[in-house]
């Protein structure tokens, strides 16, 4: 069956049994660190695979990963289902859908802000200034790239904004280099 397919279905129930328990922003912000894990440990990806660790061991090691013992029922229930239907090299698909599904459902976009310095003030003011214009949420993350200069780059559901000073000196030495092969 289509990886896509079967991610995309539990997923979709994920969220309308969230919904109706009237927990699917908890349940998006645990399944969320359990994705960062994913991530950021390959080897809990190969442990829930593993078909040699029993079924309770797995759902301690999803459990730990979500956020300890604070992990809601509802995320619980859905993890076995998700192992007792075998389904486990499907979870980390799952888990990215549900995080799109919600994010769609909430209105929420996503972005990404490159600064040379750290600025929480920037951040707070573009995020406030996008999340009014789009009359949603954003969930802005920040790198910091000191080759810029200043000013920042933001990118946002597809569309980008430099407004660097190092991205400002580029065209200013283009319009010069330009004009100056007009002169010869």
């Amino acid at each position: 069956m289509n990886t896509g397919v079967v991610s995309m279905r539990y997923a979709k129930a994920l969220l309308a049994y969230a919904k109706a328990q009237k927990v699917e922003d908890r349940v998006y912000e645990e399944v969320k660190t359990l994705a960062g894990h994913y991530v950021s440990l390959p080897d809990l990806r190969r442990a829930i695979e593993n078909p040699v660790l029993d079924m309770q061991s797995k759902c301690d090691l999803l459990r730990e990963a979500s956020g300890g013992k604070d992990v809601s029922q509802e995320l619980m229930r859905f993890f076995n289902l998700v192992l007792d239907e075998r389904r486990e090299k499907f979870l980390q698909f799952m888990l990215w859908s549900y995080i799109d599904l919600y994010r769609e459902d909430k209105n929420i976009l996503v972005g990404k802000l490159t600064t040379a310095v750290i600025s929480r003030r920037l951040e707070k003011h573009l995020v406030e200034l996008v999340g009014s214009r789009t009359q949603g949420k954003v969930e802005m993350e920040t790198h910091i790239d000191p080759e810029l200069i200043g000013g920042y780059i933001i990118e946002l559901e597809g569309y980008r904004l430099d407004a660097s000073v190092a991205n400002q000196l580029k065209r200013i030495k283009q319009q010069f280099i330009a004009r100056n092969r007009r002169i010869v």
